[in-house]
């Protein structure tokens, strides 16, 4: 079953005013389908002490946000596991965010990569965290085969791989990382290329563009890394995705990094947008 069947009895968030309750009952079947319960933990959770804040986490979090139409529930799933692995201050909510890819037709394969991938923006505490959030969900699910996640060594030299793939994503922004760092850090440069693009960007367990929005989500998360975050906003429009989904994805983050990393993240997409120019 893929993210569309999943969200074809959910009504969309309108854009007018509407009440409450509407925004509650749209978050409620939308986290329903997320969490796979028919009552989520979470309002009973906060129910003794901050009920409020469980019906904003439904109404607002999942009514007016993950129920947007710019991205499907898996891409959206996507974002928030790579977002929730990258703070790494968040433990339950990975957890309930892995699952909840599960649920919305990520596969167990696919989460792992997703978390590998986050040990180039986050570094390897954060990825090794996030690998022992994953093999809790796994272990819980009799439906999920706990079958290690490898592939067949990567053909090619690791440097040269890593540069092809740099250019997929960024252009010439390969040229420049090393130009940049020649002076002064070219092992760094090396690194860059073999490691994040040689041996991760290329695994084949994810695609490109799936790739790209865990990393928008990650750099717009983390809220240190602006230019990172513009190389990565470019990287997504340059392997298929939307100027639409871009701004989704950081949209998204605000949910779970705060309005503040939201804003920047947009002022971010603004600048690109405009090197990019209006025609495109």
């Amino acid at each position: 079953m893929n993210s569309a069947d999943h969200t074809a009895d959910i009504p969309a968030a309108a854009s007018g005013a509407e009440t409450t309750d509407e925004r509650f009952e749209r978050g409620l079947a939308l986290l329903r389908t997320i969490g796979g319960q028919e009552h989520p933990a979470v309002l009973d959770s906060l129910a003794d002490i901050a009920p409020a804040l469980g019906h904003m986490t439904v109404a607002f979090g999942y009514g007016d946000v993950m129920s947007r139409p710019g991205l499907t529930l898996r891409q959206r799933e996507i974002a928030t596991v790579a977002a929730l692995a990258a703070m790494g201050n968040a433990a339950p909510q990975l957890r309930f965010h892995i699952d909840g890819a599960l649920n919305v037709g990520v596969s167990a394969a696919e989460v792992v990569e997703i978390l590998i991938h986050t040990a180039v923006y986050a570094g390897f505490p954060a990825a090794l965290n996030g690998i022992g959030a994953a093999r809790e969900v796994f272990q819980s699910r009799p439906d999920v085969a706990a079958t290690p996640v490898d592939s067949e060594p990567l053909p090619g030299d690791r440097y040269e791989r890593g540069l092809a793939k740099l250019a997929e994503v960024d252009g010439h922004a390969g040229d420049q990382v090393v130009a940049s760092l020649r002076d002064i850090a070219p092992d760094l440069a090396r690194y860059i290329i073999e490691f994040a693009f040689g041996d991760i960007y290329a695994r084949p367990g994810l695609d490109l563009k799936c790739r790209e929005i865990a990393s928008v989500a990650m750099c717009t998360a983390l809220g240190t890394a602006a230019p990172q975050l513009r190389v990565h906003i470019h990287g997504l429009l340059n392997v298929g995705g939307t100027r639409e989904e871009v701004i989704e994805v950081i949209t998204q983050m605000a949910g779970y990094a705060g309005f503040p990393a939201a804003l920047n993240g947009i002022a971010a997409a603004r600048e690109v947008f405009e090197e990019r120019g209006a025609g495109e």
